[in-house]
């Protein structure tokens, strides 16, 4: 279903880039290609501008962003740039990220869950309970999937609540915001009376989800599987496009593109192997970098790759058509909340582990708000239909960078806050003038 000229499409992208999928036939590839389909170069990079000039700019202004954030930090402190901190803002950043990805379940819907961040407070209280030597002594990867599937059941029964009784997402995930808070409360007071509201993560296994490194050998390794894989991805989803007489980028812009990730795997891994360490030696690629990326590679497939992928985005895009062409929206708004639940319950684990504890004192309610803000400056709309999954990561690692230079200059919090308001409020001005212009674009 063409409703105005098609412009060329990231093949990683399966609803259209405008944020209005084809809702007629769902179960189909998606319906985005071009009357014409652009096999050179030229013609291609021409029409991606005339897509950047009518306002889908895709994520030109986050990665501009990032460039001047990166530029302005290490302007003011050396460090920024240096081995050490790079890494370190990577590890910040991995909460946000998952986070992130959480919402962007829910917002491609046009929802928002507000709870995640108790959430993952809340999953990870349950396997740092029951990994405990002294309280349950369950081995760690008992603990581990209990809490995940604690987050996740959360995530259902607030699907439910928001589809069955057809309550707004904005006030059921705010009562859980308050209520997981002090579900959480009472198991960390229930189960460690005597420890202070501090349940320490006694597992290595557990711990050294963020605190552990691969080794060189291994995350050259790694890095060349994900690369590989990745590049095959791309030029197959390419060529499997042409057949179907869509468009796709040319081979020279898959090759490219392949390239570039090619390099920034490189650059991460020079990075990552440069000994970081002061007394001891302490270099490699820690180990939730690639606990990300798996995530992201799982999430991207089940987005751009699923019958349930493509639902998502045509619910997000029009419910109410995407209700006549048989999709049933119940069913696929409690998986996306599932899913957002479980995505939570990761980030809860990933974040204990950082910490070696669960407390009290985590903040859910700051957390959920730095997950919001890291899907929608990352480019995720809040009106639903267009985002990507790696919208979270590039926003998470915005709010990382923003958070660790901060800190290094020694200002503030209530700068970092006001600072991270301004660019969520940035990002959020772009997405409606997009969406104005882009519908100006289509009544013409």
């Amino acid at each position: 279903m063409v409703e105005r000229e098609q412009l060329p499409v990231d093949v990683e992208e399966a609803p259209s880039s405008n944020g209005h999928a084809p809702a007629a036939a769902p179960a189909s590839a998606p319906a985005q290609g071009a009357e014409i389909v652009l096999t050179d170069t030229r013609s291609w990079i021409s029409s991606w501008w005339r897509r950047v000039r009518s306002g889908e700019s895709g994520m030109l202004p986050v990665l501009a962003g990032l460039v001047v954030i990166v530029i302005i930090f290490q302007a003011e402190n050396s460090l920024f740039l240096s081995a050490g901190n790079l890494v370190n803002l990577l590890v910040q950043g991995a909460t946000f990220v998952l986070l992130g990805m959480a919402e962007v379940f829910v917002l491609l819907l046009g929802e928002i869950d507000l709870s995640v961040g108790y959430v993952a407070g809340v999953g990870a209280s349950v396997m740092a309970i029951l990994a405990s030597p002294i309280i349950a002594k369950e081995p760690w990867w008992v603990a581990l999937l209990a809490g995940l599937a604690v987050s996740t059941l959360i995530g259902v029964v607030q699907g439910i609540l928001i589809t069955k009784l057809n309550l707004p997402s904005f006030v059921v995930t705010l009562a859980g915001l308050l209520g997981w808070e002090g579900v959480m409360l009472y198991m960390i007071d229930h189960a460690a009376p005597a420890a202070g509201g501090v349940i320490s993560i006694s597992s290595n296994i557990l711990n050294d989800i963020v605190n552990g490194n691969l080794s060189v050998v291994a995350g050259w390794v790694i890095a060349a599987v994900v690369v590989a894989l990745w590049g095959a991805w791309m030029f197959f989803g390419a060529e499997r496009m042409r057949r179907a007489g869509l468009s796709a980028p040319p081979r020279g812009v898959i090759a490219l593109r392949i390239a570039l990730g090619a390099v920034a795997a490189v650059v991460l891994l020079i990075v990552a192997n440069t000994n970081r360490g002061v007394t001891v030696t302490l270099e490699g690629v820690p180990f939730v970098v690639p606990i990300l990326v798996g995530v992201l590679g799982l999430y991207t497939f089940v987005l751009n790759r699923t019958r349930f992928g493509r639902y998502i985005y045509a619910i997000g895009g029009n419910a109410e058509a995407a209700r006549r062409a048989g999709i049933n929206l119940s069913r696929v708004r409690i998986a996306a909340f599932a899913l957002s639940g479980l995505t939570a319950g990761i980030a809860g684990v990933v974040y204990a582990s950082r910490l070696g504890s669960i407390s009290e004192n985590i903040d859910g309610g700051t957390l959920v708000l730095y997950g919001v803000a890291a899907a929608v400056i990352g480019g995720t709309s809040l009106f639903g239909g267009r985002g990507k999954m790696v919208h979270a990561v590039l926003g998470g690692i915005i709010i990382a960078a923003i958070y660790n230079g901060l800190g290094l200059l020694g200002v503030s919090a209530a700068a970092e806050y006001i600072v991270t308001a301004l660019v969520l409020l940035a990002a959020v001005t772009v997405d409606s003038l997009t969406r104005r212009r882009q519908g100006a674009e289509a009544r013409r």
